[in-house]
């Protein structure tokens, strides 16, 4: 086996312009504090290769720091950076200069969040994507590869909150977090650190290929570009291994994972502790793994994923309960004024609220009611106004899926077709294999996926080679999350998709164990 490395900056040359392109089309997606952005750097994107080659099979594997590929369409522009063209411009152009076969060559998105463009112009990140794989191939050179996996569980949590009605809330920055009363528990995640390792013959490491399943919202304290902490995580890595090492960041079943310290509104965010603490646990892995001898396999398949044709009935149903949830806030007699002080008077002296307690007891000894009674109307007013107060909570909840939802009928309609044709990769290189989804997958996916691989380990490259958005199993979609609102794709997805890995995994040549 050899393998060869190289990295290029991607990163937008527009420093100062406005980050997004704010037209009468594209304003009402986007939020308006957002709309006199500037493109400002906080640390650069790259686009990395790594070549490998068996002597009977060449294949490139590249990483960019972007959000998505082939984005462009099927955002409606949101996601602008990547040209819907940009994997058959990118295949063709690779093959034209170094001969390598299109279905040789995979991109994975490390899905970074920062908002307005990020990268560079489309003709040139084909131009770029082609110099650095050139010289990845330049730089071959003799290697050993072995394989191995660590565990972080602290450093996510699953973002769906599976509620006692039955009904699913995902915690986003634009939705208030429900009652706690009224959660029942979380989903899982995907803790595994997955690990290539690929050593130079002189025991010299020359690649570390790590995959994870995360979500990249962290960033820095500006909100500007950057590659969260993935980029954090590869200089650790290249820093500590020494000898001109490259990391390559591969994102995992990630599509509900977040990081715990996400949500924390007391703190400044920055990848930087996030990052450090995953390249530990690479590192961990990369220590396990024994590089040897290794092949390449690599397997194929095209599946046409159904688009969803229920929108306009989950929309129906959203729109009657808003209309419920509008008629219940009848009769809330109190304003925020009034309300406040009363709710901290009962909940700070329950049995003497309004006055001291001395008083309340000489009321009850003269017989008189009228304190009691008073409490009585005050505190029918206050649940009044707090139960209001969680309709109104609930209801921007659901004009946010409303918003979203007629946000992908138009998509749907745009694309004018009832189905998306993907390709679905599975690579093996030594005992280690790769399979692909141009999706957001989610951590229940990616647990199932690696329980039916036959391989010792199995990397899961979700935003790989294309982007479909959200891919929620088929059983979560009546339970109304955001992964299965923010979903273009009908529930038979999941079938077609499994079908294809069993196909792969146990294809004629891949050398499944």
């Amino acid at each position: 086996m050899k393998a060869g490395t190289s990295k290029i900056d991607i990163t937008c040359r527009d420093v100062g312009a406005p980050a997004y392109c704010v037209s009468d089309e594209t304003k009402e997606h986007i939020p308006k504090e957002l709309w006199d952005k500037k493109i400002t750097v906080d640390d650069p994107l790259y686009l990395k290769a790594l070549v490998l080659d068996d002597g009977q099979r060449k294949i490139a594997l590249i990483t960019m720091d972007v959000t998505a590929v082939g984005s462009r369409t099927i955002t409606q522009n949101l996601l602008n950076d990547s040209a819907d063209d940009f994997m058959p411009r990118l295949r063709k152009r690779l093959h034209a200069d170094h001969g390598l076969s299109p279905n040789c060559v995979t991109v994975c998105a490390s899905h970074t969040h920062p908002p307005g463009r990020l990268l560079c112009s489309d003709d040139e990140q084909i131009d770029l994507a082609a110099e650095a794989v050139g010289k990845a191939i330049e730089n071959l050179v003799p290697v050993k590869i072995g394989s191995a996996s660590a565990y972080n569980r602290s450093l996510t949590v699953n973002r769906t909150l599976m509620m006692k009605d039955g009904s699913d809330y995902t915690l986003r920055a634009c939705n208030p977090l429900p009652p706690d009363e009224e959660v029942e528990q979380l989903r899982p995640v995907d803790a595994e650190v997955g690990v290539l390792r690929v050593d130079r013959l002189d025991g010299s490491p020359l690649a570390v290929v790590y995959n994870f399943a995360s979500h990249l919202l962290i960033g820095t304290p500006g909100w500007n570009i950057t590659a969260d902490f993935p980029g954090v995580t590869s200089n650790f890595l290249e820093t500590m291994l020494g000898s001109n090492a490259m990391a390559f960041f591969i994102q995992g079943a990630g599509g509900d994972a977040q990081e715990a310290m996400e949500a924390d509104i007391e703190h400044p965010r920055w990848g930087r502790a996030f990052g450090v603490s995953l390249g530990e646990s690479v590192l961990e892995a990369f220590r396990k793994a024994h590089p040897g001898d290794a092949r390449i396999a690599l397997a194929t398949e095209t599946v046409d994923f159904p688009l969803r044709k229920d929108i306009p009935e989950v929309i129906a149903a959203l729109r009657k309960e808003q209309a419920a949830l509008m008629a219940s806030t009848r009769y809330t007699s109190l304003n925020f004024k009034a309300f406040l002080p009363l709710y901290l008077k009962y909940s700070l002296n329950p049995d003497a609220p309004l006055i001291h307690a001395y008083r309340y007891l000489h009321a009850q000894e003269c017989g008189n009611p009228g304190f009691q009674a008073l409490d009585e109307r005050n505190r029918l007013a206050v649940e009044k106004y707090l139960s209001s107060i969680r309709a109104m909570e609930r209801m921007a909840r659901n004009e946010e899926k409303i918003a979203t939802l007629l946000r992908h009928e138009e998509i749907i309609n745009t694309l004018g077709t009832d189905k998306l044709s993907a390709e679905i990769q599975g690579i093996r290189i030594g005992d280690c294999v790769l399979i692909t989804a141009p999706m957001e997958v989610l951590s229940e996916t990616g647990l199932q996926l690696k329980r039916i691989s036959p391989f010792p380990h199995t990397l899961i490259a979700s935003n790989t080679n294309g982007y479909f958005h959200y891919a929620p199993p088929a059983s979560y979609y009546a339970r109304g999350g955001y992964e299965s609102t923010e979903c273009l794709l009908a529930p038979e997805w999941e079938v077609a998709y499994f079908d294809a890995v069993e196909r792969i995994l146990h294809s004629e040549g891949f050398g499944n164990k």
